[in-house]
């Protein structure tokens, strides 16, 4: 940033503009911080916080997880493995493909990620509550346009739900986001925070 001239106020704090990389990184390690402490109260990683967020809205194969993830089958298999020792997901075999496997939360996995979900949900709105509701909103849908186009490239489908027949999936009311994983069941124009 350039010096002020002899004599020139500097602008206020909030008058400020990070550039978009440093705003979003920074903005990142705040999210990152917030979901790593979410994750330390059922001592879980911010990744096995992901996977129970990505299962809250559908039953993926274990490659598909993979994907949403972004993580390699052998990283998946292990991180599933952990999850299943704790109780909080189960393999179910797919009736599509026998040869496929499909992961599905357990009630203690769903009653754990709706838990973290919502105080994770809490955080950011406090977080939030920092800007007027115009900026809230424009924020929304800068960050959703940016995600979905993000997905899209990658092939991947954000409103994609569980088709499998979980009667539990997509428990949130219409077109929200889930605030870890952000998946939005449903939805029509917004998606993802993840």
């Amino acid at each position: 940033m350039a010096a002020q001239p002899a004599g020139t106020p500097a602008p206020s704090a909030a008058h400020r503009e990070l550039h978009p990389a440093d705003g979003l990184a920074q903005l990142s390690f705040l999210i990152q911080g917030i979901l790593e402490r979410r994750a330390r109260e059922h001592d879980l990683s911010v990744i096995q916080i992901r996977l129970l967020g990505v299962l809250r809205d559908r039953m993926p194969t274990m490659n598909e997880l993979a994907r949403l993830l972004g993580l390699d089958k052998s990283s998946v298999t292990g991180l599933v493995d952990r999850a299943e020792r704790r109780g909080l997901v189960v393999r179910v075999p797919s009736t599509a493909d026998r040869r496929a496997v499909l992961v599905s939360l357990t009630d203690h996995g769903r009653s754990l990620a709706s838990a973290g979900a919502a105080r994770f949900d809490a955080d950011i709105s406090r977080l939030l509550q920092r800007l007027p509701p115009s900026d809230r909103g424009a924020l929304s849908r800068l960050i959703s346009r940016l995600l979905v186009a993000h997905a899209t490239d990658e092939g991947i489908d954000l409103f994609a739900t569980t088709k499998t027949g979980n009667p539990q999936a997509g428990s949130r009311p219409q077109g929200t986001a889930d605030p870890v994983s952000g998946s939005c069941p449903a939805a029509s124009s917004r998606r993802r925070a993840l």
